[in-house]
């Protein structure tokens, strides 16, 4: 089975066709070995691919986390997808259509050098309401701004946003420690709020056109950037009235840039190319 291994800015994922997969056994159980850094690939995902239509750049997309459950969307992972599908020639540039859980996406190739392609990735718009993202703590919100989150002994304002998946923005003047974000990542992850749990982002503000973002996945942890994350993170500063419309995201190894326009969310970075390989 052929694989191709891409990160964008160190988010990590292994892309593979779906219809090289065999028939029978656990998509999870698979995923689980595959991303094992020790006896597998390694990372912090699996994309599932599938060109239903290559004239129409029309192709299936499903990502699985590390600990082999599915999630709804991934921004890094759709510019790793569109980026893998490019280099291979299995889609012509300039776009291709993806045909995710919640609902279609376009990707656009902006340049390439190389193995390095800056992707621009059409993201739909943000879901707000706490019945769309899910948030329930029994009470019925049309948005959740600086809502009071309890974890522990303390309380966090929390801005709650839905890009597909759902995502809990905790606004910090400095970034805690790492053992202490990994451990209120980890409750917030996994709070009773959350049915579906959820992703958390550290967000530091910068200035009204940038901002600094730690992240904390469902289903993987620690990761050094997220395309949702860093577009539900931006959504929550300019919700909050901290930056423009426009901002970069800056992570631990570059920058996303998220636009928020009348109708779409649009996310523009990199994608590399790591290597290629088969599974055994």
């Amino acid at each position: 089975m052929k694989f191709a291994k891409l990160h964008g800015l160190g988010n990590d994922f292994v892309v593979i066709d779906q219809r090289d997969l065999p028939p029978a056994g656990s998509l999870g159980d698979f995923v689980r070995k595959v991303c094992d850094r020790h006896t597998g690939v390694g990372g912090d995902g699996v994309l599932f691919i599938s060109v239903e239509d290559k004239a129409a750049g029309r192709v299936r997309f499903r990502i699985f986390n590390a600990d082999g459950t599915e999630a709804e969307l991934s921004g890094n992972g759709l510019r790793i997808a569109a980026a893998s599908l490019f280099q291979s020639g299995a889609i012509a540039p300039p776009r291709i259509r993806f045909e995710t859980s919640t609902g279609d996406r376009v990707c656009e190739l902006v340049r390439a050098e190389g193995s390095l392609y800056e992707i621009r990735a059409e993201m739909g718009l943000p879901r707000l309401a706490s019945k769309d993202i899910p948030f329930d703590d029994g009470a019925v919100h049309e948005r959740i701004v600086d809502y009071p989150l309890t974890i522990g002994q303390k309380v966090f304002p929390v801005t709650v946003t839905s890009m597909g998946n759902p995502h809990c923005g905790v606004f910090v003047d400095r970034f805690p420690s790492r053992l202490e974000w990994h451990q209120i990542g980890s409750e917030i992850e996994s709070h009773p709020f959350f049915p579906h749990r959820t992703n958390v982002e550290f967000i530091r503000v910068l200035s009204r056109g940038e901002i600094e973002v730690l992240f904390y996945e469902r289903g993987v942890g620690e990761t050094l950037a997220s395309g949702t994350g860093s577009c539900a993170a931006a959504v929550a500063s300019m919700l909050r009235g901290l930056t423009d419309r426009k901002v970069a995201v800056r992570t631990t190894l570059g920058r996303l840039i998220v636009e928020w326009t009348e109708d779409q969310i649009l996310q523009t970075g990199p994608a590399e190319i790591v290597f290629e390989g088969t599974l055994l």
